[in-house]
């Protein structure tokens, strides 16, 4: 089936561009474009797209405020073009909080073979939106910087909160994987986990200069504590540590501590982070003091992990693929024989809560003993 796309932004090189490059593939047809949300408007109506892809900043009306009225009136496989900045980081994660399904940087033609990578990108990320299962938002999430009252910490561990971590510990330790999709997945889930809940390291394909904002943002929706992971960071409970873009997080023991370690090694299955690259060094280090949790995303990056981590004796869950966008890397799992329990994303925060109850119950029993 032919995958028709509209693109929607206002610069008449990157819409050349983009339209060149879904040129070269015989299962996708440009089948208009639009300068502004005003003309897309109309060419939707006509022209009815299987995907769009939409630039965050135009003249008249902003793709934020589109997406927003999009979503609701018409729910569409919609993937953003962003730049990556500071500023592009926030707006791409609030497109995604509203429904769209992934995101692309805008191209640079000023990079020698940067294109022909970005089209490989662009072009699987298309087919995939084109697959996606697109909701209309029950209700749109806050804006980021409305602080939920009482929640809210800072996103890096303080100087006096460095200075106490030596003396605490973590038993458990929750490793999530993700990809598309995966930024309102990780926040849905972190939104359900109360304050002292077993920490937890992620890897979600993200670009560098999008992790610190995802972090921060997730700090503000969460009662555990979120932090973009630093290199030789102790993991403690109710703590959250993402990892960086373009760097691998592994977990590493150190005597009866963990602590986190960033590495620059070679991308894995053309990720870094790699979701496999956490898995496997929670599969060594952790073993059955681990569960492992793969969310929505394309591909099968972290299918071979957490079928490791389940050798070495942790628990291990995917998502469903009713509640995923893409299921990709959870089917993979599935597929591979890695995951114990497949679960709806709703019911993933209450599972590795009563995990984590039966852990304690079972730690207070030999301590009695």
């Amino acid at each position: 089936m032919t995958i028709k796309v509209l693109i929607v932004d206002d610069s008449a090189l990157v819409r050349k561009i983009l339209s060149e490059i879904f040129g070269k593939d015989r299962e996708i047809q440009v089948v208009g474009t639009a300068v502004d949300p005003y003309a897309a408007r109309e060419r939707i109506k006509q022209l009815n797209p299987d995907v769009i892809t939409l630039d965050v900043e135009m003249p008249r009306m902003d793709g934020i405020t589109f997406l927003e009225n999009l979503m609701r009136l018409r729910p569409m496989p919609v993937v953003m073009v962003s730049s990556l900045t500071q500023r592009g980081a926030e707006v791409t994660l609030r497109a995604l909080e509203l429904g769209a399904v992934d995101f692309v940087a805008k191209p640079r033609i000023d990079i020698a073979g940067s294109l022909a990578d970005y089209a490989d990108e662009l072009i699987e990320k298309v087919k995939a939106a084109a697959r996606a299962r697109v909701r209309a938002p029950a209700a749109a999430p806050p804006a980021a910087g409305l602080q939920q009252p009482g929640i809210g910490v800072e996103a890096g561990l303080g100087a006096s909160a460095a200075a106490c971590s030596v003396l605490r510990t973590t038993d458990r330790i929750v490793a999530v994987g993700a990809s598309t999709g995966g930024t309102e997945a990780i926040r849905e889930l972190l939104a359900a986990l109360p304050a002292d809940a077993a920490a937890m390291v992620i890897s979600q394909h993200i670009p560098a200069a999008f992790s610190r904002p995802f972090a921060e943002r997730m700090n503000r929706c969460s009662a555990m504590s979120v932090c973009e992971a630093q290199n030789g960071q102790y993991i403690l409970p109710g703590h959250v540590y993402i990892a960086p873009g373009d760097r691998h997080l592994l977990v590493e023991r150190d005597g009866a501590r963990y602590r986190c370690f960033l590495s620059g090694a070679e991308p894995v299955n053309r990720h870094r982070p790699s979701v496999d690259v956490l898995f496997r060094s929670l599969a060594r280090n952790v073993g059955p003091n681990a569960t492992g949790v793969i969310l929505t995303g394309m591909g099968d990056d972290g299918a071979r992990g957490l079928k490791e981590m389940l050798e070495a004796g942790a628990c291990t869950i995917a998502q469903d693929e009713a509640s995923s966008v893409v299921w990709g890397m959870p089917g993979a799992a599935v597929r591979l024989g890695a995951a114990q329990q497949v679960l709806p994303l709703q019911q993933i925060a209450a599972e590795l809560l009563r995990k984590h109850t039966t852990h304690q119950a079972m730690q207070l029993a030999r301590t009695a003993t």
